[in-house]
């Protein structure tokens, strides 16, 4: 991936050679910059910054960028207007037909705080491209009332968003749009892997059963309603049990075939693993338990031998996941 990106970061820097000569590409080994690596607190490869009017302090992080064009994008966005201004209807029509996907922000007047927030997530969601309108006739042909975003995939709308000012942060609005350059629900595999960590939300629901099992087509749909409901705040991926190349993602999370069809969610942040509490896989249970995560209520699942009988016995505690945390702490 490390290849790739910085394959992708020179293809980019040649395009911008001849339109933006103004702006430098730069490459640095960090195990041989140690006080570069300290400076910029460079923790992950690759990491890519954009320094600004020749400031070295708060560069800018440049996440989840992988092609070319959205390199240039990027820093495009980053120089100048990050949206296109729309004014008819016409243009609305061949803005969003000129890609696969399209983000329109429809506001009543162009300086809000709104305005603000979905100007900035523009910035960093270089893969699509985003127009905004105050037009009324364009308000009118696509029946919009309110300040509202709107999410289009070849050419139909797909999302509607109601902008309220303070109510949505830019990375509210990043997060909800970035899962557009995914599917509903995601199938795990080597290729997807590194697109599914792209996406900036920490909250992830697995889906482990074979997809080749006659229980899969209720099951999957099941998942895949849920999944519309929560977009934005949990990324629903599927994991085939029926491969083998998904065997290190099932030991990870201590799935055996006897547990399938199994649900878990994951925080990327605290690492922590909740089990769906419901062995049903139902649209009920599913909402259910996303709803119960997403309030801070859903138990953390600890896979733990059972609490040995005698473990307080001896002047040495025998402490197991089950009793870790309340023992220790």
């Amino acid at each position: 991936a490390s290849q790739n990106l910085s394959e992708e970061f020179a293809k980019a820097a040649g395009q911008l050679k001849k339109e933006a000569p103004r702006i430098q590409f730069g490459k640095i080994d960090v195990t041989h910059q140690h006080e570069l690596r300290k400076e910029f607190n460079i923790q992950q490869f690759p990491t890519v910054k954009f320094f600004v009017d020749g400031s070295r302090n708060n560069p800018i992080d440049c996440k989840g960028v992988r092609q070319a064009s959205a390199f240039i994008t990027w820093v495009k966005r980053r120089m100048g207007p990050s949206t296109v201004l729309i004014n008819s209807t016409e243009q609305a029509e061949a803005f969003i037909n000129a890609d696969d996907l399209a983000v329109i922000g429809f506001f009543k007047e162009l300086h809000n705080d709104s305005v603000e927030v979905f100007c900035e997530a523009a910035r960093d969601v270089p893969e699509m491209p985003f127009g905004m309108t105050a037009s009324k006739d364009v308000h009118a042909n696509y029946g919009i009332q309110k300040n509202t975003l709107l999410v289009f995939k070849k050419g139909k709308p797909v999302h509607n968003e109601v902008l309220e000012d303070g109510r949505q942060s830019k990375l509210d609005l990043t997060r909800l749009i970035k899962t557009f350059t995914l599917d509903l629900v995601t199938e795990y595999n080597l290729e997807t892997s590194v697109k599914i960590f792209d996406v900036p939300v920490e909250n992830h629901i697995l889906l482990f059963t074979p997809t080749k099992s006659e229980a899969f087509g209720a099951v999957y749909e099941s998942y895949t309603a849920a999944a519309a409901e929560f977009r934005g705040k949990i990324l629903f991926v599927l994991v085939d049990t029926g491969e083998p190349r998904n065997g290190r993602v099932f030991e990870y999370f201590r799935i055996r075939e006897v547990d399938v069809p199994a649900v878990r969610i994951l925080n990327l942040t605290s690492d922590a693993k909740y089990k769906m509490p419901a062995d049903e896989v139902t649209l009920e249970n599913l909402k259910a338990f996303c709803q119960s995560y997403l309030n801070g209520k859903a138990k953390l699942h600890l896979s733990s031998e059972e609490i040995p009988e005698d473990w307080d016995e001896m002047p040495v505690k025998v402490l197991v996941g089950k009793n870790f945390n309340k023992i220790v702490f």
